[in-house]
C-alpha cells in the first residue's frame, strides 16, 4: 500500500470531495502500446481492431515502439460510420472531440492518426487504476471507464492544502501502477469538483473553496454544467444567460418560470455551488444494453439475414453481460435509429425476470413489431431493465428457466414471428 502523507489536525473537518477524470483515456492506453505517437493528433474510434495485425504483419520483427509513424492509418482514409471516442490533445486544438463523427473530423484534422478501441485493455487499465485509488482512500464513486469522485475528507492528507497533498499522492500512485495521467478536482461538493477537475488538464489539479465561487465558478460558460444540455443552453442564450453567474443573479422563480419547477429549481441551486449528494461507493445498475452502428445502412427487407444475426448477437451479449454480473431484469426493449438520424424506442414488461439470450430476443422481437421499418437503419440496440440481483428474483420465483417461451400481451393470439 503506498505510503500516505501524516494525518491531519483535531481541526473538524470540512468537506472535500474529488473528481479524477483520466486524461484522453482511451488515447493514453494506445500511447502505452506505441509511444512513438505521443505528441500528435490522434482519435480512437471507428471499427473492429485490426490495426495490430497489420502493423504486425507488415513490420515483422520490430517491436511495438520500434513501428515507423507513417504505417499507421491516418483520419482522411478512414471511410465508414464511426465516431470518435477520444482524440488527443493535439488533436483537439483542430476542433475534433469526442462523438464526432470521424468523417467529419477527417475534414478537420485529416493528418491524424485514426486506431480503434482496444476495449479488453481499456477495462484492465480501468480497473487497475480504480484499485489503487481504494488503497488510499477507499470512499470512491465509480462513474464510468475513465473518472470517478472521491470522498477526501477523513482520508488522511485530504484536508491538507485543500486537498492537494492526498491528490497528489493518488496522480503518482495512479502514474506508477498504470503509465497514466490523470486531472484531479477538489472542491466542497461533486459539482464544483467535477468542474474543477477541467481546470488543469492534462495531469493537473485544482483546488477550489466555497470563497472561490464568484471567481473561478461564476464566469464559466453555462454549458460547462453537467446536467445544462444544448436544449436549456440555447434557451438560455435566448434570455441573454450565458454563464453559471448570470444564471446566479436570477431570482429563483425567474428560472422555475422560464424553465420549470423542478429545472428551474435546480439551476438555481448549482449556479451558487449547492450540491449536497454523497459520494456513492457501490450502486445498482438500472439496465443494461448492447448496440452497434453499421458500416452501412441495412433494410429490414432487404437486409432481413444480416440483421437478424445482429439482432440476435446483441440479444445473447446482453444476456451474458446480466449472468456475468449477477442480474436478471424484466423490461426488455430496443431502439433504432434510421439513415435520417432519428431514433425510435419500444419495450415490454413481463411477469417474470430473466437473464436468457432467448428470452430477450424473443421479446424484443416483438417489440420490433410496434415500429415503423420501411426506412434503413444506421443502429440497433437491444435493453434490459428493472434489474435485481439474480437472488432477490429467484426468491420470488419469478425468473424465466433459458429458453422458455414467455408470453407477452402483443403476443397472447399469435405464434412467434420476428420481423429479423
Amino acid at each position: 500500500m503506498p505510503a500516505v502523507p501524516p494525518p491531519d489536525s483535531t481541526t473538524p473537518p470540512i468537506r472535500r470531495i474529488a473528481h479524477l477524470d483520466m486524461d484522453a483515456f482511451f488515447a493514453s492506453v494506445e500511447l502505452l502500446r506505441y509511444p512513438q505517437l505521443k505528441g500528435l493528433p490522434m482519435v480512437i474510434g471507428g471499427g473492429r481492431r485490426k490495426v495490430d495485425e497489420i502493423l504486425s504483419r507488415d513490420h515483422a520483427g520490430l517491436p511495438l515502439h520500434e513501428v515507423p509513424v507513417a504505417a499507421f492509418p491516418l483520419l482522411k482514409d478512414y471511410v465508414g460510420r464511426g465516431v470518435i471516442t477520444t482524440a488527443t490533445y493535439a488533436a483537439r486544438q483542430f476542433g475534433v472531440g469526442s462523438a464526432m463523427g470521424m468523417m467529419k473530423a477527417a475534414k478537420l484534422c485529416p493528418q491524424a492518426i485514426v486506431l480503434p478501441v482496444d476495449f479488453d485493455e481499456v477495462r484492465r487499465l480501468s480497473r487497475l487504476f480504480k484499485s489503487t485509488i481504494r488503497e488510499i482512500a477507499p470512499v470512491m464513486e465509480d462513474r464510468g471507464v475513465d473518472e470517478v469522485y472521491i470522498d477526501f475528507t477523513d482520508v488522511p492528507g485530504g484536508q491538507r492544502e485543500g486537498g492537494r497533498v492526498l491528490a497528489r499522492l493518488i496522480q503518482k500512485s495512479i502514474l506508477q501502477a498504470t503509465g497514466l495521467t490523470c486531472s484531479i478536482g477538489v472542491a466542497p461538493n461533486k459539482l464544483i469538483a467535477k468542474l474543477a477537475s477541467e481546470f488543469n488538464k492534462p495531469n493537473g489539479i485544482s483546488i477550489v473553496y466555497e470563497s472561490d465561487l464568484e471567481s473561478k465558478i461564476w464566469p464559466l460558460a453555462a454549458r460547462k454544467v453537467n446536467g445544462i444540455g444544448p436544449k436549456a443552453d440555447e434557451k438560455l442564450k435566448g434570455l441573454g444567460i450565458h454563464t453559471v453567474g448570470e444564471i446566479a443573479a436570477k431570482e429563483r422563480d425567474w428560472l422555475i418560470a422560464h424553465f420549470g419547477k423542478s429545472s428551474g429549481a435546480w439551476m438555481h441551486e448549482v449556479s451558487w455551488g449547492r450540491d449536497n449528494r454523497p459520494v456513492v461507493t457501490e450502486s445498482e445498475p438500472v439496465s443494461m444494453s448492447r448496440e452497434t452502428t453499421f458500416e452501412r445502412d441495412l433494410h429490414a427487407v432487404r437486409d432481413r439475414a444480416e440483421l437478424g444475426t445482429i439482432f440476435t448477437q446483441l440479444c445473447e451479449k446482453v444476456g451474458e453481460d446480466l449472468q456475468r454480473k449477477g442480474y436478471v431484469g424484466k423490461t426488455i426493449g430496443i431502439k433504432l435509429r434510421y439513415d435520417d438520424f432519428k431514433t425510435a424506442t419500444r419495450d415490454h414488461t413481463m411477469p417474470t425476470f430473466t437473464a436468457d439470450g432467448k428470452t430477450i430476443r424473443q421479446v424484443a422481437g416483438q417489440c420490433l413489431k410496434r415500429v415503423p421499418l420501411e426506412r434503413p437503419l444506421r443502429l440497433l440496440g437491444v435493453r434490459v431493465g428493472t434489474l435485481v440481483r439474480a437472488g432477490e428474483a429467484l426468491t420470488a420465483s419469478t425468473v424465466t428457466t433459458a429458453g422458455k417461451r414467455v408470453r407477452t400481451d402483443d403476443d397472447a393470439q399469435a405464434t412467434t414471428a420476428w420481423l429479423f
